[in-house]
């Protein structure tokens, strides 16, 4: 049990043993305990706003509860040294710093679970993101949904939930129709014949290349293809093509989808007619001036949407439906979707059809990726060097490399604009973020070599005197390993995989300090080199755990 966890615990039988206990119904009352860590030391080390909480239940000022809750809390079993009650009705704890040094053994039991926490319950979860048309390559805000998203998957695997990741490939439409077109036009262009690029075509180098390809394969054999069958080859061939390139570009990031489902098979399958009946049979429909209406209205849209067009064809409304119901009848509970800036308003009618469907609409839940914007020598990068489009996510690997881009771009909320310096990311200096959090954890395997070297063994953990580890560096790092478990689960209720980088960065800097100040290897004290080289291995667990979450590589030599 966490040292929080081991707070809120003790928190709740100081509320059954205190007066507060007969105005309760049952514990089941009790509002959600929060333990936040002060800005301020002087305040504690953990601090809640319980007593304000139960006011209205136990009908007394705040802090005559909070006065009768610290009375009924046993410090010993909580690990607690003193409590303090501050302002209107905070309660202020000060842990017991020899309670700290049983979270060494806690890391080193449960290794790789160690922070993970079972909020999710095994609960289904999916994840839909990047799904970018399969008609060029991936581009900046692709890459941050990608981080993102990944990011996201792992820590909501680590806090308990079944999570799939998926890809949407928007596979039928106009622009498929127009990828296939370019790449015949290109593809007769390699055998000298004339042909003109569709109005609405594809001009990038990778059409020329698959035309290239294409033609050493096949020669002048397609010329003798007609009508759908000609269509229909350029197209298999060019989603082809393009899906393949997505995909390497991802494995490349680190990226693996459990899923990748195809739009078209929304209408081979009869979904989108299936749910087109049941919006109707629901009394959700109507008919005005040839089309066919959906009534999102009701379910808070700011206006009704059109499913069918007076042609006949469908909105891309009617297939997201399909998709959404689609992804419910799998048996998902919670639906994640990360879509870029420019889909904002979709939010709202994508909702309501899934209320009329009879889902709630917390259901779905949409986190918007903004921009990304790219500086190199202090100023702004618009277009690529090499091709004078813009600068895509395979570039940019090429740049500056997978791991610094998967920090610097899940490090902000994904809804917050993203300046990304390239300088930055590139450089081997304690300004640079992800460097310097990699090099805390390279440090710690530097050390380990020494001692190997030395010919120093680890002793076995309950063989070594964790009571001197009784610097104040050491309590500040003992205290912040023992938050992560209140970390992940925080960010995991927020869908904000950005405050595990914010926490390792901050674990980075307090190991930083403490090397500086602190020798690990001591000649002339084997007891405390062994309690400081216990203090490090369980350093190194919560790098690395942090650093799967994150998804960046763990460096054992810098």
């Amino acid at each position: 049990m966490s040292v929080l966890e081991s707070v809120k615990d003790k928190l709740i039988e100081a509320v059954k043993n205190s007066a507060v206990k007969s105005e309760l119904v049952s514990v089941e009352e009790l509002p959600e305990i929060s333990l936040e860590v002060p800005k301020d030391k002087s305040f504690g080390d953990f601090s809640t706003n319980l007593a304000m909480q139960l006011t209205r239940i136990a009908k007394k000022n705040p802090r005559q509860i909070a006065e009768q809750l610290k009375e009924q809390l046993d410090y010993a079993e909580a690990g607690v040294e003193n409590v303090e009650i501050a302002g209107p009705g905070f309660i202020n704890f000060y842990l017991d710093k020899r309670y700290l040094h049983e979270v060494i053994s806690d890391v080193l039991m449960k290794g790789a679970r160690y922070g993970a926490v079972t909020v999710g319950n095994h609960e289904k979860i999916q994840v839909e993101f990047v799904s970018a048309n399969p008609t060029g390559s991936l581009h900046l805000g692709h890459a941050r949904g990608a981080a993102v998203g990944d990011a996201l998957c792992n820590l909501l695997d680590f806090a308990g939930y079944d999570v799939s990741r998926e890809y949407y490939i928007n596979d039928a439409g106009n622009q498929i129709d127009n990828l296939a077109k370019s790449i015949e036009a290109r593809y007769l262009q390699q055998l000298e014949k004339e042909a003109e690029m569709p109005e609405d075509g594809y001009h990038g180098e990778d059409i020329i290349q698959f035309a290239k390809e294409l033609a050493a394969e096949e020669h002048d054999r397609l010329l003798s293809l007609e009508g759908d069958e000609k269509h229909e080859f350029f197209k298999r061939y060019g989603l082809e093509k393009e899906m393949q390139k997505l995909k390497n570009d991802l494995t490349r990031f680190g990226v693996e989808f459990d899923v990748w489902f195809s739009e078209t098979s929304l209408y081979q399958d009869k979904k989108t007619d299936a749910v087109l009946e049941e919006l109707e049979s629901k009394g959700h429909t109507y008919e005005q001036d040839g089309a066919l209406w959906l009534k999102t209205t009701p379910f808070g849209d700011d206006k009704d949407r059109v499913l069918i067009k007076n042609d006949g064809s469908f909105t891309y409304l009617t297939p997201d439906i399909a998709y959404h119901k689609d992804k419910f009848n799998r048996g998902f509970n919670q639906l994640i979707n990360i879509w870029g800036a420019d889909h904002h308003g979709y939010i709202p009618r994508m909702r309501a059809a899934i209320t009329a469907l009879g889902y709630e609409p917390d259901q779905l839940k949409v986190l918007v990726s903004q921009m990304v914007s790219l500086y190199q020598n202090g100023e702004k990068v618009k277009m690529s060097k090499r091709t004078g489009k813009a600068v895509t996510m395979k570039e940019l690997m090429d740049e500056v490399g997978v791991d610094a881009i998967r920090y610097f771009f899940t490090m902000r909320g994904i809804d917050s604009h993203l300046d990304f310096d390239i300088d930055l990311a590139i450089s081997t200096s304690n300004e640079n973020p992800v460097y310097y959090v990699q090099y805390a954890y390279a440090r710690i395997c530097s050390i380990f070599r020494q001692a190997d070297e030395q010919g120093i063994a680890r002793m076995p953990l309950d063989q070594v005197d964790l009571h001197l580890l009784d610097e104040e560096s050491e309590y500040n790092l003992l205290l912040k390993v023992a938050t992560l478990y209140n970390e992940v689960q925080v960010a995991t209720e927020q869908y904000a995989p950005h405050r595990i980088i914010r926490y390792v960065y901050e674990l980075a800097s307090l190991f930083h300090s403490y090397y500086k100040a602190q020798r690990v290897i001591l000649e002339d004290d084997e007891k405390l080199t062994q309690a400081r080289l216990s203090i490090l291995a369980a350093l190194k667990v919560v790098f690395e755990n942090c650093f799967k979450i994150i998804g960046i590589s763990a460096p054992e030599k810098m």
